[in-house]
């Protein structure tokens, strides 16, 4: 399920803004996103990608005062891998979910933004 908001009705009602809609569902259902910003993944998971990503760094022998930027680096791609909006679309991979949302903006011309979204997968 997800929620996506315009400023009218009439907009909303439009196949370009359903077929948007639905096009983002079927997004989060095949890539399972964490969450719609860095901002919505919880502190723990980040700080447990991050413990991962000095260990393998350490593992691999690289040298100490460069590693903090190579799990910056790696939290960063986390980030992009994980969050929906700095996800890329899986119809198209050289654009964004963002970018996606800007592109249908400039079709509808109206104002669109995804507020949330859940995630539902059956045995869970």
């Amino acid at each position: 399920m997800v929620e996506v908001n315009c400023e009218s009705d009439f907009v909303a009602k439009t196949e370009d803004f359903q077929e948007f809609a639905k096009n983002v569902a079927m997004h989060i259902a095949a890539t399972n996103p964490a969450g719609l910003n860095p901002e919505d993944i919880p502190a723990e998971v980040v700080e447990r990608e991050r413990e991962i990503y000095r260990a393998q760094a350490l593992e691999q022998g690289k040298p100490e005062n460069i590693l903090d930027k190579i799990v910056e680096g790696q939290v960063q791609r986390f980030y992009k891998d994980s969050c929906l909006l700095s996800q890329s679309y899986i119809k198209d991979p050289k654009i964004s979910i963002a970018d996606m949302i800007t592109e249908t903006i400039g079709k509808i011309g109206e104002n669109i933004q995804v507020k949330r979204f859940v995630r539902f997968q059956l045995g869970e």
